[in-house]
């Protein structure tokens, strides 16, 4: 009777504390978490996502097939995009690892052993023994996944394999505008210089003009010496505008994986600039937005916080395992394989962990607070998304209104230098007056040129922050 009362003492002494400990374990999940709704179901979409280079190529909008090769070269040699590929790998190999505990752990072994006793180590003495034994056979461990803790674990393994691929999606996203900028801004330099060395001739024609005006004895000195300087101080310009070009050709020699010398010379002959003037639809879908890589990436992130403290709670259940062994046990070898020396066991084993100190409880808090952190960063990150798109497309729109206001300016900067030449030559205005003309001119046909490379990386920018051209994104309805 008193051994009946200990034991039910202890039992509800156990059982109390893993009531205390499992007492997270029941806490309910209901709220709204999220400020913007979830996707339908926890995976990979395809027709949401940011597709391959060769699928989604935005940039071809373009039509410059120099931009294509780049970014071609990009995809095959960038050392972060061969990076991203392979933790895919990677990823992909954990979900196998996962499944493999569906299986049964086998193993074998051989063994042998001599053991000889001592005839002297008992009161009464003995005669010694010596014997020796041969072992042959397979063990076998496997855990029956009656609560899900292997599938949780899968689960797990699988959005972390959609969290790698939006990873990557992201570096591509990312690399193609780099590299796509990175372009334009040579171009920009190049028109830059093409702008600059026209004015160059141009300006060599003025300062001969006062030089023959002064030999004829109707200027002075001083229009020859404030022409030369309008000249010199446009020539100054040409050799910091060239280090750009090859510090920006190096620029994109990094971003292809390739050396100066490999790429100069697809890009350092100067071509026009891309045509900025694109069809941007104002009201486009939320589609466009749940495709962004990063975007994706919270998600999967998300669903495998979630998983975590799936996996955390199930440490509570218990598990169901069979073991067992199966093999021969002979003193010599030609009674190894006979019938009676075949041995086996089978123990199949329900093992449920009563206290362990709260540490449980704990991993359970963790994975529940690792759970709200991630749903903090999606939160976090559709709000970033939103904010870089009404950016992005501000900027483009900016730029368009000011490229059209740079235009004027051009016109009427260009209508006042020959004007100025004019009057000059009838001797009729000094000559500041076209020096003032001249740099006028060049200032705002350079600003003209910045303006329609901003406008393009603006376009740029847009397609960054959509992860993509919109052309392939599916409608909304």
């Amino acid at each position: 009777m008193q051994r009946n009362f200990h034991t039910g003492a202890l039992l509800v002494i156990f059982l109390s504390l893993f009531v205390a400990e499992s007492k997270i374990y029941g806490q309910s999940q209901s709220g709204q978490y999220l400020q913007t709704e979830l996707p339908g179901q926890w995976r990979y979409v395809t027709d949401f996502s940011q597709l391959p280079p060769d699928e989604d190529q935005w940039w071809k909008t373009f039509g410059d097939s120099t931009l294509d090769s780049l970014i071609e070269m990009t995809v095959a040699n960038n050392y972060n995009l061969a990076i991203a590929c392979k933790r895919i790998e990677i990823a992909n190999n954990n979900i196998k690892i996962a499944r493999s505990s569906y299986y049964p752990e086998v193993s074998a072994n051989v063994g042998w052993y001599k053991e000889r006793t001592s005839g002297v180590s008992n009161k009464v003495k003995g005669r010694t023994t010596t014997e020796s034994q041969l072992q042959l056979g397979l063990s076998a461990s496997w855990e029956i996944d009656v609560f899900g803790r292997i599938a949780k674990k899968t689960e797990q393994s699988k959005h972390l394999l959609d969290a790698s691929r939006a990873e990557r999606d992201a570096m591509w996203v990312s690399l193609s505008a780099k590299v796509a900028s990175t372009y334009i801004n040579l171009r920009v330099l190049q028109a830059q210089l093409d702008v600059v060395r026209q004015h160059i001739i141009a300006q060599r024609k003025v300062v001969d003009l006062t030089e023959a005006r002064l030999e004829a004895g109707i200027a002075s000195m001083l229009d020859v010496t404030q022409a030369k300087i309008v000249l010199y101080s446009t020539q100054a310009t040409v050799p910091v505008l060239e280090n750009s070009i090859t510090s920006t050709i190096n620029s994109l020699a990094i971003l292809t994986g390739t050396y100066y010398q490999d790429i100069a010379p697809l890009v350092a002959t100067a071509q026009p600039l891309p045509d900025y003037h694109k069809l941007v639809a104002t009201g486009l879908p939320t589609e466009l937005l749940r495709r962004r890589p990063d975007i994706v990436e919270a998600e999967a992130n998300l669903a495998a916080a979630a998983s975590a403290l799936g996996i955390a709670k199930k440490d509570f259940l218990p598990t169901l395992s069979i073991t067992g062994t199966f093999g021969t046990e002979s003193r010599n070898v030609n009674d190894l394989f006979s019938s009676q020396a075949v041995v086996y066991t089978i123990a199949p084993t329900l093992s449920w962990t009563i206290f362990s100190g709260f540490s449980r409880s704990y991993n359970v808090a963790n994975a529940r607070r690792n759970f709200e952190i991630e749903i903090d960063n999606y939160n976090l990150t559709v709000m970033n998304a939103v904010a870089e798109t009404d950016n992005a497309m501000s900027d483009y729109l900016t730029s368009l209104r000011h490229i059209d206001i740079l235009r004027n300016v051009v016109d009427q900067s260009q209508q006042s230098l020959t004007l100025s030449v004019d009057l000059y030559k009838q001797g009729l205005t000094n000559f500041s007056n076209v020096s003032d003309a001249q740099v006028n001119l060049l200032e705002y046909q350079n600003s003209l040129v910045v303006a329609k490379g901003d406008a393009l990386t603006s376009l740029i920018s847009l397609y960054e922050a959509l992860g993509g051209g919109w052309d392939n994104a599916p409608s909304s309805k």
